[in-house]
């Protein structure tokens, strides 16, 4: 066999990696001596939490993020999931509520409402964006829906304008679930101010990390960020200089973050356009290497909003082979395994709909023809391509797509049982 060939054979069959073994995968987060420094301050002042007089880190945090959003208020939080359960609970919902969710989301997004003893309620997504589809949310509608959790699912934003004016018709709270879409604009205003509050999770994976778990929240209402405010400090109302009566006026929880946590977030947002921007640069020449590759869809941003590129989900699309639909999946797990072969870290990421996990087992949920679709026949590259510096890397990953799919014949052949 000449070196060409043996180059091209597949790696699953013996042939050489795309990727070579040893090629490192970009570390996230990018942790710089800015950032140790920013931890060291608070670690030399003694200010650890939102109750030490004099602590600024935490407020300087939400001072920032609410600039940068656009309103007039964030709380920062333990984690994102508390950050969507305290939202809720702040706009009223509680038992026999019901609250709708998208049927495709990390398990966070309908776990919220359970903790308050509300119902989520599964609806369908839109098969382009993968987000809540407006249609199937005012199908879900019923006399007890008090709430809609629209998630921007891997950074794209959700269809806001449609969502919303389902839910003001309908008296409907809208809160967005913003945790993988930080810093992204969608029709001149950015998401986060879309709602009557949003939630940001700062978990060491999102874009906009903090050294382990952190959320924010964000509103334009005043009455609604106290209670936000409140119910993160076991319901007490906090004066102004920090002082505390500890009487709890309102159902709470201890969900502040630390000031290192903080400190750590301020540093990261210093630089966060830049490693944006660059992260926007290089996943879009990847995906446009990929785009021509017959039967594979990948994700696209829309002219009216931003992309965060936080997860970049593809699809196998067996019909543009000239196969039969039943067959997307088989080969959507043919594909993973060559490419994981060639040194691609693919995973599947979610395996059914959000309704059908045993947590939710009774929660109601629509028909979910297109949730369960893209669960079936798709795939996802995660945190490789968040370091702004990944752009070598990314070729790399997709010379492996273009090797694998130059074997496309034999992999549709292995899909459908011909070869083993």
């Amino acid at each position: 066999m000449s070196e060409g060939r043996a180059m091209d054979r597949l790696a699953m069959l013996g042939g050489a990696r795309a990727v070579p073994r040893g090629t490192a995968m970009p570390e996230w987060p990018v942790v710089t001596a800015a950032d140790r420094e920013a931890v060291n301050r608070v670690l030399d002042s003694g200010k650890f939490t939102a109750m030490a007089s004099g602590e600024r880190e935490i407020a300087g945090l939400e001072e920032a993020w609410a600039k940068r959003v656009g309103v007039r208020h964030c709380a920062a939080v333990a984690n994102g999931t508390i950050a969507i359960q305290i939202a809720l609970a702040a706009v009223g919902i509680g038992p026999g509520d019901e609250v709708v969710v998208p049927a495709l989301s990390f398990v966070a997004t309908g776990l919220a409402p359970v903790h308050l003893q509300a119902t989520p309620v599964f609806a369908d997504i839109d098969p382009a964006t993968y987000n809540l589809s407006p249609a199937a949310f005012e199908a879900a509608i019923t006399p007890r829906t008090r709430a809609v959790v629209p998630v921007h699912l891997h950074g794209l934003p959700a269809e806001m304008d449609a969502i919303r004016e389902v839910a003001e018709r309908h008296g409907i709270a809208v809160i967005e679930d913003a945790a993988q879409a930080h810093g992204v604009v969608y029709r001149g205003r950015h998401v986060g101010s879309l709602g009557s509050a949003a939630t940001f999770s700062l978990n060491v994976s999102k874009n906009l990390p903090t050294c382990g778990e952190g959320g924010l929240v964000t509103t334009d209402d005043t009455a609604l960020y106290e209670r936000i405010a409140a119910m993160r400090q076991f319901g007490e109302t906090l004066a102004k200089d920090g002082t505390r009566d500890y009487i709890s006026r309102i159902m709470g929880w201890n969900a502040k973050i630390n000031a290192i946590q903080a400190a750590f977030t301020r540093s990261q947002l210093e630089r966060f356009d830049t490693e944006q921007m660059q992260r926007d640069q290089h996943v879009r020449t990847f995906l446009t290497r990929l785009a021509p590759l017959p039967g594979l869809v990948v994700p696209r941003a829309l002219p009216d909003r931003g992309h965060a590129w936080h997860i970049l989900r593809l699809r196998c699309d067996a019909t543009a082979l000239g196969r039969t639909p039943s067959s997307s999946g088989p080969l959507r797990a043919i594909v993973c395994r060559a490419l994981r072969a060639e040194g691609v870290p693919v995973s599947r990421y979610q395996s059914m709909p959000l309704s059908e996990q045993p947590v939710f087992q009774g929660c109601p949920a629509g028909e979910l023809p297109v949730t369960r679709a893209v669960i079936e026949d798709s795939f996802t590259l995660q945190k490789a391509h968040l370091n702004p510096a990944a752009g070598p890397v990314l070729e790399r990953y997709a010379d492996a797509f273009e090797k694998v799919w130059r074997h496309m014949d034999l992999l549709i052949r292995m899909a459908e049982g011909g070869a083993r």
